[in-house]
């Protein structure tokens, strides 16, 4: 019964293939024979879990085999090890059987399991009889997979694991371990080469950088009390809603004294009361997940399924989204599929093979980030990326994934220069691959978690981004308007005077308003890298630059389109963003700032009180031009309207001049209150105004356009 010599000294050294198949207890025409490694004991006795002595095992090699015959069937087995005076007991994995089944193999093997992080990754389960950690691991060309730990010395020869040959994943219960413990896995390639020790893929949480180790964790959080909130989302269409999102990067809204960062819990009890009283609806974080390097802000993510170890556990995080939803609030994350980090204790090589990523650079380098691709085509790396989405949504309760760098998966030639990328089958540049992915992930999500939304950052014109999957569209809820921030910052950036030579930068994005759900952002890329804050984008003096912004922001919240804001603009920061510090809390203490963060609140106050502002911003029906071709002027004005509601009317001047009778067209006679003014004091501007509404009469009414400023009036009735 004894092993080949060979086989003993592969055992011992951590290195046999399958020490399943000569470990543990196995049955045979004998009865059942034991055989397990012990290093360090001199006697041997073997035990049920429930205590029955089963007999002793004779040691056969010094270096701690023992082996032997015992009058028992397969089961998980206890040592009770003895060495002169000291005693130990040790609980054999390798007596226990696998924990993943045969339909867990197909499901895998058809990509079709959506439910793959109840399965893979380290979980706390009860086995057999015993409690301790199942860990699963996607390795298919792996000649060897061990897990290492706080458990066993991060010792490679003391866990080897189970490969299913079937799927390619490797697996171990090891009993008596529980939550808490740090561990990686040591691969072995197929060339027999030993990787850097890698995380898992599907960890629920990490160690704070710069230790990269995975933790042995349960995500999310045992109750929830968010069932109101989650139940209205997912009884509405979200495109008849009113959202607008506060950006925020969790690491520099506000900083502890004395900490680099603030815990889950702090920023619930300070972020989630101020976008309340701020009037949002969302709060978008920059991405939440395990990353080792801050200055990406989370962009070049290790551990897509770890919250980040910077703010905690990953417990006070799901409280955080609970206590937002309890509050009313939604809570969305950044999610990045487009490529990963190459960090040696990441998915780059995972296996000793381009694994995850395509082996070719022309397919698995991307030169912007200088990060690896996810080979989009492979269907286990697909259902990684789809799973990550279902996790999100499911484990932590998120409302929606904003999808980021979208377009740079959608073109082969992304960012590459001729001959630094492979055409398609067609010869086109188009990645239907990334296609498929996306159309996939989106059917998972919408069709799994009602309610969740899903936002793309699609900068080209890639059509159909927001078209169901059945309709050849890539099946998302709605798509940022890079248009609109483009069009509309430029035209801001320029002098007055010469505003009137570019007034299709306002009017041309209505060209296109209504051919995709648009979200209108001004997230945190406009504010990086030397672009400067949104308020000093804005030209002339203080004065102006204020007034300007103000005027801007009800441009935009008058406009067709839901509504993101970037931490920090919504008084003005002076300063361009870095990740490094807190936001400048303190210029709040200023009348300029303080009348700006006014201004955002009751425009978003506004905007969700009345409907004509929000029921149709993603349909054509919801918009008309007032005044189109006034470019002599710098005005624009339109009209909001939804059914049943009363009319808006929203008009801009772009010039520091007062326009005191200024014939606005109006389709209904009767009364239009004036129901925001940029230019009021409290907002710090000159108080020019309406002395709170005009009387429209034959289709107009003579109306005070203040300088630098955006009006709106809500339709009162007859006068």
């Amino acid at each position: 019964m004894q092993p080949p010599a060979t086989a003993i000294d592969a055992l011992l050294a951590g290195t046999h293939a399958d020490p399943f198949s000569v470990l543990g207890l196995h049955e045979g025409p004998g009865g059942g024979f034991a055989r397990a490694l012990l290093p360090g004991a001199a006697e041997v006795e073997a035990f049920s879990l429930s205590g029955q002595s089963l007999g002793t095992l004779p040691r056969v090699d010094p270096r701690g085999l023992f082996e032997g015959p015992l009058d028992a069937a397969r089961q998980p087995l206890r040592y009770r090890c003895r060495n002169g005076g000291h005693e130990w007991w040790i609980t054999d994995p390798y007596s226990f059987g696998p924990v993943l089944g045969p339909t867990d193999d197909f499901l895998i093997g058809e990509g079709t399991h959506f439910r793959l992080f109840d399965k893979i990754g380290a979980h706390v389960i009860d086995h057999e009889g015993a409690t301790g950690v199942h860990f699963a691991v996607w390795a298919p060309n792996a000649a060897l997979v061990a897990v290492v730990g706080d458990f066993n010395d991060w010792d490679g020869r003391r866990h080897p694991m189970r490969r299913r040959a079937d799927t390619g994943i490797w697996e171990i219960f090891i009993p008596e371990i529980g939550l808490g413990r740090a561990y990686k896995y040591r691969v072995t390639g197929p060339d027999g080469v030993v990787q850097p020790l890698k995380a898992d893929p599907f960890a629920f949480a990490s160690e704070l950088r710069p230790a990269t180790a995975s933790i042995v964790a349960t995500p999310g959080k045992p109750e929830w009390g968010d069932g109101a909130h989650r139940a209205h989302w997912a009884a509405t269409d979200p495109r008849r809603q009113p959202i607008t999102i506060y950006e925020v990067h969790p690491g520099s809204w506000r900083r502890p004294p004395g900490r680099e960062f603030p815990t889950w819990d702090e920023l619930a009890e300070q972020l989630i009361p101020y976008v309340v009283e701020m009037g949002f609806t969302h709060i978008e974080f920059m991405p939440v997940s395990e990353h080792p390097y801050d200055p990406s802000w989370g962009y070049q993510t290790t551990g897509l399924y770890a919250p980040t170890a910077r703010f905690g556990g990953p417990d006070g995080f799901a409280r955080f989204v609970d206590g937002a939803h309890r509050a009313g609030i939604g809570v969305l994350i950044d999610w990045v599929p487009a490529h990963f980090p190459t960090d040696a204790h990441g998915l780059a090589k995972f296996d000793g093979t381009s694994l995850y990523e395509h082996a070719d650079p022309r397919q698995g380098f991307h030169p912007d980030w200088n990060t690896a691709i996810y080979n989009f085509g492979r269907r286990e790396v697909e259902a990684f990326l789809t799973n990550n989405a279902l996790f999100w949504a499911e484990i932590y309760h998120v409302d929606g994934l904003r999808v980021d760098a979208v377009a740079s998966m959608l073109y082969r030639d992304y960012s590459r220069a001729a001959g630094e990328w492979i055409p398609n089958a067609q010869g086109g540049r188009e990645n239907w691959e990334a296609v498929h992915f996306l159309q996939g992930m989106n059917r998972a999500v919408y069709g799994r978690h009602p309610g969740v939304i899903t936002i793309a950052e699609e900068s080209t014109s890639w059509p159909g981004v927001c078209l169901p999957t059945h309709e050849k569209g890539l099946g998302f809820g709605f798509k940022w308007n890079m248009g609109f921030m483009h069009d509309t910052l430029s035209y801001m950036a320029r002098e007055p005077v010469h505003r009137q030579f570019h007034h299709d930068e306002i009017t041309f994005g209505l060209m296109y308003a209504f051919a995709e759900n648009f979200v209108l952002p001004l997230s945190h890329d406009e504010v990086v890298h030397g672009k400067g804050s949104l308020l000093n984008k804005m030209s002339g003096d203080d004065w102006q630059k204020f007034a300007s912004l103000r005027a801007y922001y009800g441009l935009m919240w008058g406009y067709p389109g839901k509504k993101l804001l970037f931490m920090g603009q919504e008084f003005a920061q002076s300063r361009e963003w870095s990740e490094a510090r807190e936001l400048d809390w303190d210029l709040l203490a200023h009348a300029p700032h303080q009348g700006m963060q006014g201004w955002v609140r009751d425009l978003n106050r506004a905007y969700r009180a009345l409907p004509a502002l929000h029921a149709r911003d993603c349909e054509g029906d919801g918009f008309a031009w007032l005044v189109v071709d006034d470019a002599a002027a710098s005005v624009f004005a339109w009209l909001r309207q939804a059914p049943g509601a009363a009319p808006v009317a929203v008009i801009s001047n772009f010039t520091p001049t007062l326009h005191g009778h200024y014939r606005l067209p109006l389709p209904i006679d009767g009364e239009w209150r004036e129901v925001l003014n940029s230019d009021a004091t409290i907002y710090g501007g000159s108080g020019q105004g309406n002395m709170g509404s005009v009387t429209a009469s034959h289709g107009a009414a003579l109306v005070v356009l203040p300088p630098l400023a955006t009006v709106m009036f809500e339709y009162a009735g007859k006068a």
